[in-house]
């Protein structure tokens, strides 16, 4: 039943959101999306979710014999992660502006071939510093996926769509990091010492060669950009109406055809962006961010239990336990991602949630180490502690989809370098940042890691109250310019009709 004030129920929104192909506004709309759901996901989260099995699969090896067969001394895997991370800043804006020039159909795929190679090349290695410089080259190939889907999503979906679609990319990646410590404990237990390799050696093995398969998937189905595509499964009216969907105001529409005329590597761009607010704001909002996830994506659990202080555990659960992060990261991750877009693009709301995740749960892992909770409970407080930090992986799709919302009225250009920036300032601070706190030799309680933790909670508190006042009065500025090309003021319009006009595109 319907409020008195006319506004829809809460009823009525949750039809409409979860059931929302008979309320388009364009004809055969739900069947368009229906189309790229399926073949835009399917290539990219196929893709991250390897990209991400690469990545994990390194720390799964090293837990699993890697590191005494190679004689691993010190820090030496937190300088391969960093050796991989420096590759990977180095290709961030240069693959992002790269989808300008090549098709996305044809730099993906390619992308995944070479980091499929160099994948199976891990395996036939002998010393640390020979995979030092493999995942250095490896990090430029995988640079490719994360902010060059997220570019393609925002270019294909509406804002009420894409938290959704984030989150599931998103989740895909962190599926790779928890089937992969299963993987790793199969293929130790039934592989190792086959044809005379280690298990650790035949996972690099697998991995790269399931990768191939997807690439040449990719390469077959995957659409570009609206503007641009060709694929087979859809009708002209179809890529029209793609256009039409994510079309901005006119002005914006006509200022942003001529700003695409220019070439994007001049130093007016750089200058352009570089002054913006959406550089600043974005990129130290992911520089914080990223940083409230380094309980999970340096394996503080798994290094945790390798050199737990009184307890010895089998390969099989140093592969398996730490497992249970990824998974609460994926629930998280759909959750805030779903839940943002149901609240019409309140992103900021997780950023408070991860604040307050990273703050108790450094608290509750320094209480273990000090001895403050019950005797005997310590490893349960921990592993606790841990799996919630898992939820923090919300952010990577909530505040991309963040990110994409506040640039949707820029040039797609201007939107995929402050996107590749994003990760790249995140990931140039992330290259020294896990040695300083979270270095291997720091097990098992990381000390001064649960100190840089809750400082960066803090701060990211606080940056999320100041970006989100930027982004609402810029959403304000928009609004009146909009209004004023329909021929109408902000208050001339009754809050009905600005109702109907942020959601008309429910998904």
């Amino acid at each position: 039943m319907a409020p008195s004030d006319g506004r829809p129920s809460w009823t009525t929104k949750l039809k409409q959101y979860f059931f929302s192909s008979t309320h388009r506004h364009l004809p055969g709309e739900g069947r368009l999306i229906h189309k790229i759901d399926f073949f835009i996901l399917t290539v990219c989260c196929l893709s991250y979710f390897l990209n991400y099995l690469d990545r994990t699969n390194l720390s799964n090896a090293y837990v699993s014999g890697m590191k005494e067969d190679l004689g691993f001394r010190g820090n030496q895997l937190n300088e391969i992660n960093t050796c991989f991370t420096v590759g990977y800043v180095l290709g961030q804006v240069p693959s992002n502006l790269a989808l300008h020039y090549v098709k996305p159909r044809v730099f993906f795929p390619a992308m995944m071939v070479v980091w499929a190679g160099l994948t199976m090349i891990t395996a036939s290695v002998s010393r640390p510093q020979h995979i030092m410089a493999i995942r250095f080259f490896q990090g430029i190939a995988e640079s490719t996926t994360f902010v060059g889907t997220h570019y393609i999503l925002g270019s294909w979906y509406t804002e009420r769509e894409l938290g959704k679609r984030s989150g599931i990319f998103t989740a895909s990646g962190l599926a790779g990091t928890m089937i992969g410590g299963f993987i790793q404990s199969g293929i130790y237990s039934s592989m190792d010492r086959k044809h005379g390799l280690r298990g650790w050696r035949w996972l690099f093995i697998i991995d790269g060669i399931i990768t191939l398969p997807v690439a040449a998937y990719g390469w077959l189905v995957f659409p570009d950009t609206p503007g641009e595509t060709k694929v087979w499964y859809l009708t002209q009216r179809e890529r029209e109406m793609a256009v039409e969907r994510v079309r901005i105001s006119p002005e914006k529409e006509r200022q942003k055809g001529v700003e695409e005329q220019k070439s994007p590597l001049s130093w007016v761009f750089v200058r352009k962006v570089l002054g913006s607010w959406e550089w600043w704001g974005f990129v130290m909002l992911w520089v914080i961010a990223g940083e409230t996830e380094s309980f999970s994506t340096n394996t503080l659990l798994a290094l945790f239990l390798k050199s737990h202080p009184t307890n010895e555990y089998t390969v099989q659960q140093l592969n398996d336990y730490p497992t249970g992060v990824p998974a609460v990261g994926i629930v998280s991750t759909l959750f805030f991602a779903t839940l943002t877009d149901f609240l019409g693009g309140k992103r900021w709301i997780v950023g408070y949630f991860i604040a307050a995740t990273g703050i108790c749960t450094s608290v509750m892992i320094l209480a273990a180490q000090y001895g403050l909770v019950q005797e005997g409970r310590e490893t349960a407080v921990v592993m606790a502690a841990y799996y919630w930090a898992g939820t923090v992986y919300a952010c990577q799709a909530t505040f991309f989809a963040w990110a994409n919302d506040a640039m949707r009225w820029r040039e797609p250009v201007f939107r995929s370098v402050v996107l590749a920036g994003m990760n790249l300032g995140s990931n140039a601070v992330n290259a020294w940042w896990s040695i300083v706190f979270y270095g291997a030799s720091m097990a098992p309680w990381f000390t001064r890691g649960m100190y840089a933790m809750i400082a960066t909670s803090v701060a990211l508190a606080v940056w999320t109250a100041g970006l989100s006042y930027m982004t609402r009065r810029q959403a304000r500025s928009i609004t009146r310019v909009t209004d004023a090309e329909d021929g109408k003021s902000p208050e001339g319009s009754s809050r009905s009709e600005r109702d109907e006009k942020g959601t008309g595109s429910e998904l």
